[in-house]
């Protein structure tokens, strides 16, 4: 089965470096992939792409050695195994706030004997070969999202699901449950406070730590806390930045626009 190197990363000691694709478009895709990240989330929550967008979107990463993952829109069987057997090496749950539905969440993604995920990987055998089904298990990494007070009063309980590899911690979210309001990159002492409690709890059971971030300073100081996967920005946020830049550069660089009858 092909390797899945976001794992052969995390047993190195390094962190994940992961992009972010929210534009429903296998071009965008294409070119994020040759960037270099070390993987790439299809977002199908808050991100355009539908299921069918996603795997033209994972057949465009496929060009690349990025390991492609997803992050589903709910917690629901269908759409987890439905991404999987479209060659999902990884898997974002958004809101899972309790043990059962993490357990949920993580049987999902699981065959038997550890899970209730139907047996048909139609284009993950291709991606992944002929051995998917007996090697899957071992190889999909399972990701929680916590983003809430609730996720955090569970925490342990949440942690110890069997077959948890990581929990995805959605800033702005948590900040909003916690706080009233959201926010990324976020530096208020009781989000770093409430920050350092997950990821001493991630340690307590051996699970890796991911974060969403909005720029490589605040990505670098997640990873120097204990972060084992830093997502920076999204493809739309970086397209936007960048154009942005070059209209604001460009702004008074040029000659103003002749009016009728006038020569310039």
């Amino acid at each position: 089965m092909r390797e899945n190197t976001v794992k052969t990363i995390w047993a190195q000691g390094g962190a994940v470096v992961n992009g972010w694709l929210s534009i429903p478009s296998s071009w965008a895709a294409e070119v994020m992939a040759h960037q270099g990240w070390d993987s790439l989330v299809v977002d199908m929550q808050h991100g355009l792409a539908d299921l069918s967008t996603a795997m033209q979107m994972m057949q465009a990463i496929s060009t690349t050695g990025v390991i492609p993952m997803v992050r589903v829109p709910w917690n629901e069987p269908g759409a987890i195994m439905r991404s999987l057997d479209m060659g999902a090496y990884g898997v974002i749950c958004p809101m899972v706030n309790t043990r059962a539905e993490c357990e949920a969440f993580v049987g999902a993604c699981r065959y038997h004997p550890d899970g209730y995920r139907s047996l048909g990987p139609t284009r993950a055998r291709i991606y992944a070969g002929a051995d998917y089904a007996g090697k899957a298990n071992e190889t999909v990494v399972t990701m929680a999202m916590i983003e809430t007070r609730q996720a955090m009063d569970n925490l342990d309980e949440i942690l110890s699901v069997p077959g948890l590899d990581a929990i995805y911690i959605g800033p702005n979210d948590l900040h909003l449950s916690l706080f009233g309001v959201g926010g990324s990159d976020n530096e208020d002492a009781e989000f770093l406070e409430a920050l350092d409690t997950i990821f001493a709890a991630c340690r307590r059971h051996d699970i890796r730590i991911g974060i969403h971030t909005g720029s490589s300073a605040y990505a670098r100081k997640m990873v120097e806390r204990g972060a084992q996967f830093v997502t920076l920005s999204s493809d739309t946020a970086l397209m936007s930045a960048a154009a942005r830049q070059i209209v604001d550069e460009m702004q008074g660089a040029t000659p103003p626009v002749a009016k009728k009858g006038e020569i310039y």
